[in-house]
């Protein structure tokens, strides 16, 4: 609770450090990475998760494993049960792209926050240019 009161506090006051997290990043995400970073592609197609009937919030990198759940579920009627090894898969990979979408949500702020410093510290060494 009170992370979110801090951050709901940050982004009364200073809303120019915090990203808002449903619009996508300001920043190229292969800066500070040497080597680029491998691009995330997710391992069924839109049209494969469509025609499976996926529900739309779990159209994302997990959908094949929501996939195999559900199989499971129709195969095994009465004993659904018998799905915990998938439904474990499904809830683990769920876990992970929130812990991704986590992660992707800071490293924003942070570069938010550096950008903003900077830009603070050429308006200092400006002000110290004209006084001279």
């Amino acid at each position: 609770m009170g992370l979110q009161i801090s951050t709901g506090f940050g982004r009364w006051f200073e809303p120019e450090l915090y990203p808002y997290e449903k619009e996508n990043p300001t920043f190229d995400p292969n800066y500070g990475f040497s080597n680029g970073r491998k691009e995330r592609e997710p391992p069924i197609s839109y049209e494969q998760m469509v025609s499976a009937k996926v529900p739309e919030e779990f159209r994302d990198y997990c959908a094949h494993y929501y996939i195999d759940f559900k199989k499971c579920l129709l195969k095994s009627v009465p004993f659904g049960y018998r799905c915990n090894h998938e439904k474990h898969h499904f809830e683990e990979c769920q876990q992970n792209e929130m812990i991704s979408r986590m992660k992707e949500y800071e490293r924003e702020k942070r570069l938010l926050q550096r950008a903003h410093r900077k830009k603070l510290q050429g308006a200092v060494d400006n002000v110290e240019v004209l006084e001279d």
